[in-house]
C-alpha cells in the first residue's frame, strides 16, 4: 500500500483517473482481510486519497463542476463496489453449499402485500389529506435552478458541492430534495396553498444502517396571509399523534435552512429498546422571504411554512426496522413480516 503523500495531476480529470487505475491495480493484490482494510483507508477512509482530491474541486470552473462532480462519484462507486467484491470473495472462499433434499416437502405459497414503503407513504398521505393537505407530484430528474437557486441556497453553498449531489448532463441533477416540487407547485399555482409532495430523492451517500443514495421525503407547504410558527407546531404535532398515537412527544430545537427563516429540528420521543430516546424526524420552518419573490409571490402580504421529514425514518420507527438497507434488499424473510 502506498504512504499517505499524494501528488496531484495537472487536471482534476486526470487525478480521478490515476487514483483509480492505482486503486484497482492494488485491490487486485490484496490477499487478506486486514490487507483489505487498509486498501479501504487508504482510499475511501475519512482521511483517504478520494477525500484528499476534494480541496481541488474549488478550483474548478463552473461549466466544468457537473463533469468533475459526475466522475468523481463515478470514482467513488467503482472503488466501494470493487472493495464489495474483494471482501465478498475474502469472506466466501471455501464455505461449502449445503446438500439439496429433494424429500423435502414444498413450502406454502402466501399471498402477497404491500412493500412497507409504499404503505408508509400511504398511511402518511391520508393523515395529511385529513388535515386539509393536497398532494403533488414533480420530475425526479431537476434542474439547477429549482434545486438550488430558486430555494435560495447560494452557489458557494456546501449543499451544492458535485459530491454531494448526483449531476448529470448540462445543469441537470437528480434532485436532492423534494422541494423542488413546492417551487413547480408556486410558479404555477397562485396562494393560498397547502399541499405535501412524496417522493424519491437522490444523494450520494455511502450506504450504511441509517443512509442509503436513494430514499424518500416528505415535504409540506402551507402559504397563507397569516401564518406563524404555531401553525407549524401544532401542523406537526397533530400528525405525531395522529400517525403515532397520543403519547407521541415532539421538540424543536433552532437551525439553519436557507429556503427557511427561522428554522428548526424536529425531534421525537420514542421508546427504543426499552427506553425513552429524542429521534431526529426532519425539518421545518417559515419560507424565507427570498423564495416567495423567486415565484413573484408578494412578500408584504403572504407568508407560509415548510416542513421535510424522511418516510424511511418514520417506517423505521414505528415499525422497528434497524437497518434502512433492509428496504432495498428485497429479501421475503423480511418483507413478509410486514
Amino acid at each position: 500500500m502506498q504512504g499517505a503523500v499524494f501528488f496531484y495531476d495537472a487536471t482534476m480529470l486526470a487525478t480521478l483517473d490515476k487514483l483509480q487505475s492505482e486503486a484497482m491495480g492494488e485491490i487486485q493484490q490484496v490477499e487478506s482481510t486486514d490487507a483489505l482494510e487498509s486498501w479501504r483507508i487508504s482510499y475511501l477512509g475519512s482521511k483517504g486519497r478520494l477525500k484528499q482530491v476534494m480541496p481541488l474541486l474549488k478550483d474548478v470552473s463552473k461549466e466544468d463542476k457537473p463533469e468533475v462532480g459526475k466522475r468523481l462519484n463515478e470514482v467513488k462507486t467503482t472503488l466501494e463496489r470493487a472493495f464489495d467484491k474483494c471482501k465478498a470473495s475474502l469472506g466466501g472462499a471455501g464455505e461449502a453449499r449445503p446438500p439439496l433434499d429433494i424429500t423435502e416437502p414444498g413450502t406454502t405459497q402466501t399471498d402477497g402485500c404491500r412493500h412497507l414503503i409504499s404503505r408508509t407513504v400511504g398511511e402518511i398521505t391520508e393523515v395529511f389529506r385529513r388535515m386539509g393537505f393536497t398532494v403533488a407530484y414533480g420530475p425526479e430528474v431537476e434542474d439547477e435552478h429549482h434545486n438550488f437557486i430558486a430555494l435560495n441556497i447560494p452557489e458557494d453553498h456546501p449543499a451544492r458541492d458535485p459530491v454531494d449531489n448526483f449531476f448529470l448532463v448540462g445543469d441537470r441533477v437528480l434532485r436532492s430534495q423534494t422541494s423542488t416540487v413546492q417551487i413547480r407547485v408556486m410558479e404555477s399555482t397562485p396562494p393560498p396553498i397547502k399541499i405535501i409532495s412524496i417522493g424519491r430523492v437522490y444523494r450520494p451517500d455511502t450506504h450504511d444502517a441509517t443512509h442509503y443514495s436513494m430514499f424518500h421525503q416528505c415535504e409540506g407547504l402551507l402559504v397563507a396571509e397569516k401564518v406563524s410558527m404555531v401553525d407549524l407546531k401544532t401542523t406537526l404535532f397533530q400528525f405525531a399523534r395522529a400517525y403515532f398515537g397520543e403519547e407521541a412527544e415532539l421538540r424543536f430545537r433552532p437551525s439553519f435552512f436557507p429556503f427557511t427563516e427561522p428554522s428548526a429540528e424536529v425531534d421525537m420521543k420514542m421508546k427504543i429498546k426499552g427506553k425513552l430516546q429524542w429521534v431526529e424526524m426532519g425539518g421545518c420552518g417559515l419560507v424565507d422571504p427570498n423564495v416567495f419573490e423567486q415565484v413573484g409571490y408578494d412578500t408584504d402580504k403572504w407568508q407560509g411554512f415548510a416542513f421535510g421529514l424522511g418516510i424511511e425514518r418514520i417506517a423505521m420507527l414505528k415499525y422497528s426496522v434497524p437497518d434502512i438497507r433492509l428496504f432495498f434488499e428485497n429479501d421475503a424473510r423480511f418483507l413478509r413480516q410486514f
